[in-house]
């Protein structure tokens, strides 16, 4: 049985690791932690520690640690189901039913990291046989010592085209399985498949809980088309949602004393992620993208705050404006991240070579908020040399602010950011001022024209407008109705989806239970989805609503399409749920544009606002769907 993070850390989160583990080892409280004798080894001075606040243990005699499901792994040799069994009766938590197209598909991926584990174990061994000599001294060179090659677990993949795949092979595994494990190439011409990774350094990318799940490899050849090799999307690793370095990061944040918790820093390669540890300081990196929502809760789950260091470069600052662009909607207080640029356009990597660990620290100390960053990135996108600028930075920082889903967070930052704003221009106030009877006016003038068409609008238009309000918005129903036929294609956005649901407030209860039918079951097909949404409530009717409503949606919802391949209809519905969030927020911004109309010295911000939706209005009535980007262009 597979279990997604949400449900363990539901059963973490009403356990406390002291109670669980005081009824094997006998601990007394010290501070914020609880101290014992270590379970693992003979000792008579403790040094068994267990933190509650972080829900870890961490025994310095035998440098174990984890949390409450490892514990009882490892002191009672119980499986990772096992452990999760029992846990969770004790939570008083029903185990997830069990889906048996899940269940076989589990079996197949423990299978196949069954294959990439022994993989690991021959690269680690390769590195230290004869043809792996030039790979040990460019490691060498780069300043990782051979005694840290074992705890990254890194390894060498020699130059043959098979020398992999005849050992895996001889240990009794299929070539299509390595295929499906992402160690093996398929030529698409046919053929018989070859080894993924040759002449590179290999770098073992695991899960949360220490599991080779794929491999990243640099070439030896300086002249290789590809400097750096990621494994492809498997059963086994989807880059969207690991972190390269995590289940190493959590250690150091375990260890780490109470009330001295170190930053959790996102840095973009595996040799930044390894110097930061060498150095103390817990790092993770995405697959070679820009972090996703996936892997910006994974992230919080382990940090309230944590930092990102971005290279300096054009490539760099284009990752950090796209994660803000992501993070933005799921900010809550609480939750949230900071950012730190290593000073010299150096890397973490080249710092702890060039001036060690202390120096390495101390440059990532030295961090930015992320409303800080946010409003340098708007302020700096182009001068502010005329009026028409300025008031498009201001129509920015509004949007900004309104894309953030937490109703208080997003006046916080608004009031934030359009301080900023002002204080550009100190004395603004004192060479130009509108007096309060003339924006009490502008006030009067502006609800005069919102309220004018229902005073002039006929019996047969009311009638018709009340119909309009009681259906969904026509690409919001699209959406929630393409949901509802296939719901891995909310996978992607599953965390935007929790937060924002379909850009429709009708539907947030639906959106709501389809998200929590994805975390219980990942596969469950249109049939299995809907049987158990109507087993929790749902209303028959309720689809031949959405079907009516998103029938107006038109050339909007090609998604739709039945004849529509999967791939591609799900690319079409993504780009059409990022133009959807992108207009709920700027009708957002407009509406508190209006509120604050008293307040402004003139209506130019909301004049930008609204065009700004109008045009995006009109995108999203069209068809927009000739071209299928990886990431849409929207207006900005």
């Amino acid at each position: 049985m597979r279990f997604d993070e949400r449900f363990l850390d539901e059963i973490k989160s009403r356990l406390r690791p002291s109670d669980v583990i005081g009824r094997t080892v006998k601990l007394r409280k010290q501070g914020r932690e609880f101290v014992g004798l270590s379970p693992f080894t003979k000792e008579k001075t403790p040094s068994f520690y267990v933190n509650d606040d972080k829900g870890q243990f961490f025994d310095f005699s035998s440098g174990k640690s984890g949390d409450l499901i490892s514990f009882l792994q490892e002191t009672e040799r119980l499986s990772f189901v096992e452990a999760v069994e029992r846990l969770a009766g004790e939570a008083g938590l029903s185990l997830p039913a069990v889906d048996p197209r899940a269940a076989e598909q589990e079996t197949r991926r423990q299978g196949l990291m069954d294959w990439l584990e022994l993989a690991a174990q021959w690269f680690e061994a390769e590195l230290k046989r004869p043809a792996g000599r030039e790979a040990r001294a460019y490691l060498e060179r780069r300043g990782l010592p051979e005694k840290d090659w074992a705890r990254f677990r890194l390894g060498f993949s020699p130059a043959g085209r098979t020398a992999l795949k005849d050992y895996l092979v001889a240990k009794g595994a299929r070539p299509q399985e390595l295929v499906e494990a992402g160690l093996l190439i398929a030529p698409e011409e046919g053929g018989a498949p070859y080894d993924r990774f040759r002449d590179r350094i290999i770098f073992p990318i695991l899960d949360a809980r220490g599991r080779v799940v794929s491999f990243g490899g640099r070439a030896m050849d300086p002249q290789a088309r590809a400097k750096y090799l990621n494994g492809p999307e498997t059963a086994a690793f989807h880059k969207g949602h690991q972190l390269y370095g995590l289940s190493e990061a959590r250690k150091v944040l375990a260890a780490a004393p109470a009330g001295e918790e170190p930053p959790l820093v996102v840095v973009e390669g595996y040799m930044d992620v390894i110097a930061c540890l060498r150095a103390g300081l817990p790092a993770v990196a995405p697959m070679g993208t820009a972090l996703g929502e996936e892997q910006m809760e994974v992230l919080w789950r382990n940090h309230p705050e944590p930092t990102l260091s971005f290279d300096g470069d054009r490539a760099g600052r284009q990752a950090a404006a796209r994660t803000m662009d992501r993070a933005l909607p799921l900010l809550t207080p609480g939750k949230s991240f900071k950012f730190a640029i290593v000073e010299g356009g150096k890397d973490p990597d080249e710092v702890l070579r060039e001036h060690g660990p202390v120096a390495l620290k101390a440059q990532l100390a030295r961090t930015t908020p992320f409303v800080e960053a946010l409003f340098v990135r708007e302020r700096d996108l182009e001068a502010l040399d005329t009026p028409e600028r300025r008031t498009a930075l201001k129509a920015r920082l509004r949007k900004a602010a309104a894309l953030i889903a937490d109703k208080d967070l997003s006046a916080a930052y608004k009031e934030d950011l359009l301080g900023r704003y002002e204080q550009l221009w100190p004395t603004r106030e004192a060479v130009y001022t509108v007096g309060a009877a003339a924006r009490e006016l502008s006030r009067r003038r502006w609800d005069g024209r919102r309220a004018a068409p229902l005073a002039r609008s006929t019996p047969e238009g009311r009638d018709a407008a009340e119909r309009l309000r009681g259906s969904a918005r026509p690409l919001a129903a699209a959406l929630a109705l393409a949901a509802l036929r296939d719901p891995g294609v909310i996978d992607d956005k599953i965390e935007l989806v929790g937060a924002r649901g379909f850009g429709d407030h009708k539907l947030d209860a639906l959106a709501n239970e389809l998200v929590q039918l994805r975390y219980e079951a990942e596969n469950l097909d249109f049939d299995a989805s809907l049987r158990r949404l109507k087993a929790r409530g749902l209303d028959e009717a309720l689809i031949a609503r959405l079907t009516t409503d998103a029938a107006r949606a038109g050339v909007s919802a090609p998604f739709l399409d039945p004849g529509a391949a999967r791939d591609h209809a799900r690319a079409l519905w993504r780009q059409a749920f990022d133009l959807l969030m992108q207009l709920e927020s700027l009708e957002r911004a407009v509406e508190t544009a209006v509120q604050d109309l008293s307040r402004d010295q003139d209506s130019s911000t909301l004049v930008a606002l609204k065009t700004e939706r109008d045009t995006l209005r009109r995108l999203v009535a069209t068809d927009w769907s000739a071209e299928t980007p990886e990431e849409p262009v929207l207006p900005h």
